[in-house]
């Protein structure tokens, strides 16, 4: 097997002339046989025990040769591109132009990764996000906390109030009629969440527990019911119960329920460096995002569609790896999102886009700077990787090829050489 020639017919992509010999091309022809033979019934001979020569002379010399240039094509493409240095993504034609006993030449049609161009990715000026930590800041904490200790109680001496949890009978009456759906009992309704149709909540405002009132209504014209879409309705209410959130005080038997400290002060202190670490994550991760962003601003080239359509589908097969540890699958995704796999597809394909850019950026980054991981580098990362996936490190060996490993150090490294050298403000 041997690259006849190599030329580029326009942006990223090439024809690619590739010669198979005789002697491997009847090997292919061979393999054929002995596979395909099982299945032909010749007159006088048991189905699949016909000779080479009998079948050939019934159906032609040529009858296993297309069966065999396929066998031939995978070996004998890979072998010319890697002759001609082409990084293929994917084979868009493929043609024989000559075949016989003596071999084959074929055509084939390549996209390959482009060549990009990225200057001025050092000195990239970037603003961080503050991490200083206000009082503001924990006295939200402390709320939320609160939030999720907090008790409904009854409320009896006065009446209902936006904020406050109402137990409430209702029925729904349309030109006099009442529709289905529009009836509940001792249903709990906060009011003021928006839950339903405007005026609604309103109208039960001022209301005291026992009372028994009627409201007036309009349905919204984009309600999801054709029967009720702008119609006006009454509905009959009943106030059973009218309950509030009750916040428990902030002292330092709070503090003790809620945490490992014993005074509010030093709960407070906690809390300070539990907000000022996830501060500065938000930040490291803003940042990283804008760097991102500049350098792929940065990144001069054509990039094949095939590319970022190759990456949107490994983004896809991701998902449904997720989708499957939660005990779902990607088609029971799509019906019930009302998705299919173009739509899905479409979505992925901006951050398909990014992705791909981002890598060729980086890879060009660390071919222009000449990034070389060490080998101590590669093991660390496996050693990194072994505890991260509780495995053994040589298992992790077996897995994920050392190339592979190294290229994504470089690239790496290569993201932290732009920070670093970044201008942060």
């Amino acid at each position: 097997m041997a690259l006849k020639s190599s030329a580029k017919t326009e942006a990223n992509t090439y024809e690619v002339e590739v010669t198979v010999d005789g002697e491997t091309f009847m090997v292919a022809v061979a393999k054929v046989f002995k596979k395909e033979s099982k299945k032909i019934t010749v007159p006088g001979f048991r189905k699949g025990k016909a000779p080479r020569a009998i079948i050939e002379k019934m159906y032609g010399k040529d009858v296993f040769y297309e069966d065999a240039m396929q066998e031939c094509y995978p070996e004998a493409l890979d072998e010319a591109c890697k002759e001609a240095d082409l990084n293929v993504i994917t084979v868009t034609g493929l043609e024989a132009t000559e075949v016989s006993e003596d071999g084959f030449t074929f055509k084939a049609t390549v996209i390959v990764e482009p060549e990009i161009e990225i200057k001025d990715y050092k000195g990239i000026e970037v603003e961080k996000l503050s991490t200083e930590v206000t009082e503001e800041m924990i006295d939200e904490e402390i709320n939320s906390v609160r939030e999720r200790n907090s008790r409904m109680v009854t409320v009896e001496d006065r009446a209902a109030q936006n904020g406050d949890t109402v137990v409430i009978d209702f029925e729904g009456f349309c030109d006099g009629e009442a529709f289905d759906g529009g009836k509940a009992e001792e249903y709990n309704l906060e009011l003021g969440s928006g839950n339903f149709i405007p005026g609604f909540e309103e109208q039960i405002v001022g209301h005291n527990t026992g009372d028994e009132f009627t409201i007036d209504v309009k349905f919204p014209e984009e309600y999801q019911a054709e029967n009720l879409k702008g119609k006006d309705a009454q509905f009959k209410i009943k106030l059973h119960e009218i309950k509030v959130k009750e916040l428990p005080e902030v002292d330092d038997d709070f503090v003790k329920d809620v945490s490992e400290k014993d005074t509010v002060a030093e709960y407070r202190e906690e809390l300070k460096k539990t907000v000022a670490k996830r501060l500065e994550s938000a930040s490291e991760r803003d940042l990283d995002d804008k760097l991102t962003n500049a350098v792929i601003e940065k990144v001069e080239g054509e990039i094949p569609s095939q590319m970022i359509d190759r990456e949107a589908q490994n983004m896809i097969q991701e998902m449904d790896m997720r989708l499957r540890q939660q005990g779902m699958d990607f088609d029971t995704y799509m019906k019930y999102t009302g998705m299919n796999a173009d739509s899905v597809l479409e979505m992925y394909k901006p951050e398909a886009e990014r992705r791909v850019k981002m890598r060729l950026a980086l890879e060009k980054i660390a071919e222009l700077e000449k990034i070389e991981p060490t080998e101590e580098d590669i093991e660390a990362e496996y050693n990194r990787m072994a505890e991260s996936y509780k495995m053994e490190a040589d298992k992790v060996k077996e897995i994920i090829p050392a190339e592979s490993l190294k290229e994504d150090l470089g690239v790496q490294l290569a993201m932290k050489l732009v920070k670093d050298n970044a201008v942060i403000k």
